[in-house]
């Protein structure tokens, strides 16, 4: 009987239960709230706790890092596009040939898809910035900062050669008609405007403000950020991982490769961009071989001055490297003085051996001051021998000065 009362009474709660999702217990009403998402179900970054938050972070740094990759291989290829397209034209092909336009075209293919993988990497960043910081609204990182950054970044990976679509005489002139100028930069001919040749010179050049994106690469890809135990102890001692502080670990680490790599870099880069700027005035700074010379005397603050830039482009690329070699001298002054100090077991060691060889001399010194005060004492008893006596009393003060000097320098 009492196990028939209790299932009536269960039944009586079921069936109390309303359409509203109430329930109705001895006339009090309660309500049921029913989950609006089902089990298992991911849920958002910010409803489903810390451990949905620390998985999409996870996420969100590998598809920054891949990103970022993309975006440095499309920017290296539209600089090696534009190299080449101005190596080859018109020494190879003219101007209104097929391949001019198609390597133009290729160009301008890179510099959209590398546009397109900057807005995606700075997408992630967003997305980055709402989870670490946990906010639902993505324009509370839209700060005017970062507005600034982005279009900036832009505006410098949209930097490429134009000129061949704007050229007002493309359809009018001939095939097979050959260029008579063939050491004007990138393609164009001498019947163009000088404002054409200096602007298509200066998106040539300005296209190697994209290698920007390799100190973002580096740390992106860095043991520094990817390691946990470094950012633990960094947020603890207030560090900001940014790319300053992974060149400092670099240079800590790997000095002489970290500038060998950056100073053969960048003289192959000034060399190619003072070819480009002089080659158009057929002066000899204009070959390969000479503005290789000519950077690297600037480089190294030698000059010589058996060359010397002809342009206004040329000067300017020439000052720029003076001021980098003088920057890069001062580092490379700092590894070397690294290089050569000794370590803390060299300097163990020859702080011992140093210990050892000035005991040494103290107890010489201390036996010719006993020597000499025994040999002044005995001349102190014999008659005429004035001048012996004064000797061995120069011989006790040079003694006494000896162990002076080397037990100060002990301590």
């Amino acid at each position: 009987m009492e196990m028939t009362a209790r299932l009536a009474h269960l039944d009586t709660k079921v069936d109390g239960r309303n359409c509203d999702g109430l329930v109705n217990h001895n006339g009090e009403t309660t309500e049921i709230r029913v989950p609006l998402s089902h089990t298992g179900k991911r849920l958002g970054p910010i409803e489903g706790g810390n451990l949905y938050r620390l998985r999409d972070r996870k996420f969100l740094l590998e598809d920054k890092k891949r990103l970022c990759a993309w975006a440095l291989g499309a920017a290296l290829l539209g600089i090696l596009l534009m190299v080449l397209h101005a190596e080859l034209c018109p020494l190879v092909y003219q101007p209104e040939s097929i391949y001019a336009l198609s390597i133009n075209g290729l160009i301008s293919f890179s510099t959209g898809c590398l546009l397109i993988l900057i807005i995606a990497f700075h997408y992630k960043d967003i997305r980055l910035f709402i989870i670490d910081h946990n906010q639902v609204d993505w324009r509370i990182a839209m700060t005017s900062n970062r507005v600034l950054g982005i279009s900036l970044e832009l505006v410098v990976c949209a930097i490429h050669p134009v000129a061949i679509y704007l050229r007002p005489d493309m359809g009018d002139r001939l095939a097979g008609e050959p260029e008579q100028n063939s050491s004007t930069p990138l393609c164009l001919s001498s019947s163009h405007k000088e404002v054409m040749l200096d602007v298509e010179l200066l998106l040539s050049a300005l296209m190697f403000l994209r290698l920007y994106l390799v100190h973002r690469a580096v740390l992106l890809h860095s043991k520094v950020l990817l390691s946990a135990s470094y950012r633990s102890i960094g947020s603890l001692n207030n560090i900001n991982f940014s790319f300053r502080f992974v060149l400092k670990v670099l240079m800590n680490k790997y000095p002489a490769r970290t500038l060998l790599v950056f100073i053969m870099f960048f003289w192959l880069s000034a060399a190619w961009m003072l070819r480009l700027c002089e080659r158009q005035q057929q002066v000899e700074t204009g070959g390969m071989d000479t503005a290789l010379w000519l950077i690297a005397i600037t480089f190294l603050t030698v000059g010589y001055g058996d060359v010397y830039p002809h342009t206004s482009c040329g000067k300017l690329v020439c000052l720029f490297t003076g001021v980098m070699g003088v920057a890069c001298t001062a580092m490379l002054v700092a590894v070397m003085t690294k290089k050569l100090a000794l370590n803390k077991g060299e300097k163990h060691v020859h702080f011992f051996m140093m210990d050892i060889q000035i005991s040494k001399r103290i107890r010489h010194a201390a036996a010719n001051v006993l020597r000499e005060c025994w040999l002044l004492h005995r001349t102190t008893h014999t008659k005429d021998n004035s001048g012996e006596h004064r000797h061995h009393q120069r011989c006790l003060l040079e003694a006494i000065r000896v162990t002076t000097k080397n037990t100060l320098e002990r301590n």
